[in-house]
């Protein structure tokens, strides 16, 4: 299922979408489609489910922390995947966020698929498992043309990032290789949580939309509903990562309060995108 259904809602609403983002497997794997499955119910829109990585040089330390707790767990890209298809189950668009080297190199290990590439073969189990695409953070689309193959002959959305350092080619260039939305990412730096929401986010979405017209998700570090009703006011979606991520972990081993808080949090979130 396309992003562009949720959108499709959540304009006929005359509101923002929300985005909701976990690594699968944090804090295991069930616990993960737990809690992801608690926030389609408490008001998100689209799931992202990230996929753990080893290197992870654009986050920061709130999904390091998650994500180190996932590997140590022994969450493999599989896991990823079935996570992808539980969550899908719901009816709510499921997204995949990863680093391209595990894209690039999926199925090596294991020896499946010979004669295709570790690109086909994600995109190949990604539509199999119900998902509606994939956010590349360190893909730039001039690099991207094995997986823009892959995913357009099975219809799943690829989605690039563009920040306030962009110039307008490249606006133009990134934003036409996308399909379902465009990931602005309107805080310079890595991720996380932030007290205030950065003033570049609108005048970013500007200059993206006067080059494309598909919806326009900001990611800027929102934790808050205010902040929520804030970023919707002017965008497509509000892309909230980081206080998801955070508020599991101050609940530690305790799941059920866990749940609760994050349920409490999406919904204050849901509220805010529908102020904006």
């Amino acid at each position: 299922m396309s992003t562009s259904t949720a959108f499709e809602k959540a304009r006929a609403e005359d509101r923002a979408a929300l985005v909701g983002y976990l690594p699968a497997g944090f804090p295991d794997v069930e616990g993960g489609i737990a809690a992801m499955t608690t926030m389609v119910e408490a008001g998100c829109d689209v799931i992202e489910v990230g996929l753990p990585y080893s290197d992870p040089v654009m986050d920061g330390p709130t999904i390091q922390a998650a994500a180190l707790q996932a590997l140590q767990g022994g969450v493999r890209t599989t896991d990823v995947l079935r996570t992808v298809e539980a969550v899908a189950g719901t009816g709510v668009p499921t997204l995949v966020m990863s680093y391209w080297n595990p894209v690039e190199h999926y199925g090596r290990s294991s020896g499946r698929g010979a004669g295709t590439s570790g690109v086909e073969r994600f995109a190949a189990d990604l539509a199999d498992a119900g998902g509606a695409g994939l956010i590349t953070p360190d893909l730039v689309p001039d690099e991207a043309a094995e997986w823009v193959a892959a995913a357009d002959a099975r219809d799943l959305d690829k989605v690039f990032l563009v920040a306030p350092s962009s110039t307008d080619k490249r606006l133009a260039m990134t934003t036409a290789a996308c399909r379902g939305f465009v990931y602005a990412t309107a805080v310079m730096g890595v991720t996380g949580a932030r007290a205030t929401t950065s003033a570049l986010a609108g005048p970013l979405v500007e200059r993206v939309r006067s080059v494309t017209e598909l919806p326009v998700g900001v990611g800027l570090g929102v934790s808050t509903g205010e902040q929520a009703a804030e970023v919707a006011s002017y965008a497509d979606a509000v892309i909230v990562g980081s206080a998801f991520v955070r508020t599991l972990l101050d609940h530690g081993s305790d799941r059920a309060a866990g749940l609760a808080a994050l349920r409490g949090l999406t919904a204050d979130l849901a509220a805010g995108v529908r102020r904006g």
